[in-house]
């Protein structure tokens, strides 16, 4: 009955409270509520104690920092997300100054590569746009004319790119080449008898489906003009990235030295390129003037009759420069062409046949083997002086002469072999390296 009684009284109490709650006004936000003591019959709990103040955090790096422009040319690609307009990923910029073959122009994220006479008889350029890997393909240029920068991989299809590849430090970038036969560089050599190498074949021929597989990010390839030598176009034609080094074209010594620019852009080398370059560069020029300072002149004539025609250098030809910077006297110095001229026998005889010195016999090996090919080459007085010397002393077993490999790189190893050969005196601790006395 108690319990009975107590639930009508809990119920009456609940409902006053609830009543007189809603009647009570808010509290003022100045007033502070006093706290009450615990009811007696009610145990105190402890409460926790104090905990210290948190150490201060240092905010978050903001998420949107701008990218700081690169103070060399990178070597990798633009992380995804961070490529800037405003920013010049090429602040080491290549500058050209012997070579009429070539141009390089210069925009924020890519640069236009010209070859301006890719072939003989070319009546258009060639055109191809560096865009630096992680940012976007500028407009105006095809798919094949576009090539991310730096390459990883290349395949080189002429000899006269490898040192340039070597002095820059980047064989181990070489996945593949036409025929390593012919090939003098020693580090090419090992690589490719170590199978590092696959070997694409010559001119129209080359094997496509080879490069299809290899998938270099480039292949760098000589131009004629004449369908039946030329690679460049059915390796294209597969979709494959080709660019023309017209490096042969170059009429001047280092003209053709300076393509190691033009080769060093596709890796974003210019700084190193333009260091190699510039060193050559200033030891051809003080050779220059040490052979501007013989008193005499000696006079030279070059090559020798090949089929009935006698291919003599032109008087503008970079073979001609390297004669006249030699400091001697060559017998057609007098002409402006830059090709060779097609000559008889008995006009070049007319010529030179008192020539004191006479250079670059092509396959010969000795004075027997001349005149085994032709008698009448006993009659000129270069030949009776012994006088007769031939850029043929680094040639390789399978024979390979290195001189049309690695002198395009290094004029001035090959001109202070002429001064050696024309003016003995003024360099007498020069060692040859290209040349030799034919006996």
């Amino acid at each position: 009955m108690r319990k009975q009684h107590l639930i009508p009284l809990f119920s009456f109490l609940i409902a006053l409270s609830l009543i007189l709650s809603a009647c009570t006004p808010a509290a003022q936000p100045t007033q502070q509520v006093q706290p009450t003591a615990p009811p007696a019959e009610v145990e105190p709990t402890d409460l926790p104690a104090p905990t210290d103040a948190p150490e201060p955090t240092t905010p978050p790096e903001p998420t949107d920092v701008p990218v700081v422009a690169p103070e060399h040319n990178l070597t990798e690609c633009v992380a995804e997300g961070e490529y800037d307009a405003s920013i010049d990923y090429f602040p080491e910029k290549a500058e050209m100054t012997y070579t009429s073959g070539f141009t390089i122009e210069y925009f924020n994220h890519y640069k236009v590569v010209t070859v301006l006479t890719p072939w003989p008889g070319a009546t258009e350029a060639l055109q191809y746009a560096l865009v630096q890997c992680g940012t976007p393909a500028p407009e105006g240029f095809s798919e094949a004319q576009i090539i991310e920068v730096p390459i990883q991989s290349i395949v080189t299809l002429s000899t006269t790119y490898l040192p340039f590849l070597d002095e820059l430090g980047l064989l181990d970038h070489l996945v593949g080449l036409d025929d390593a036969t012919y090939v003098s560089n020693p580090t090419v050599l090992q690589m490719a008898a170590e199978g590092q190498l696959v070997s694409l074949g010559y001119g129209s021929g080359v094997n496509v489906e080879q490069a299809l597989d290899l998938s270099p990010d480039l292949i760098m390839a000589y131009g004629s003009g004449a369908p039946d030598y030329d690679a460049h176009p059915v390796l294209m034609d597969a979709g494959l990235k080709v660019v023309i080094n017209a490096e042969w074209m170059d009429t001047s010594p280092l003209g053709r030295a300076e393509w190691v620019k033009f080769i060093a852009t596709f890796f974003n080398k210019e700084a190193d390129g333009q260091t190699w370059f510039d060193g050559i560069a200033q030891e051809y020029i003080d050779l220059v003037a040490l052979a501007a300072a013989a008193t005499e002149k000696p006079t030279v004539f070059a090559n020798t009759d090949y089929q009935g025609t006698w291919y003599m250098p032109g008087g503008n030809s970079f073979g001609a420069t390297f004669l006249k910077d030699a400091g001697a006297t060559y017998l057609w110095a007098d002409d402006t062409s830059t090709a060779s001229l097609p000559l008889a026998f008995e006009a070049v005889f007319d010529v030179a046949k008192d020539a004191q010195f006479w250079v670059n016999q092509g396959f010969v090996f000795s004075l027997t083997d001349l005149t085994a090919l032709d008698a009448r080459y006993a009659d000129f007085a270069a030949f009776q002086n012994g006088n007769v010397w031939n850029n043929d002393a680094r040639t390789s077993p399978a024979g390979g002469n290195d001189y049309y490999e690695s002198a395009v790189a290094h004029p001035e190893w090959v001109l202070a072999d002429l001064i050696k050969i024309f003016h003995p005196d003024l360099l007498p601790d020069h060692e040859f390296v290209y040349y030799r006395q034919l006996q």
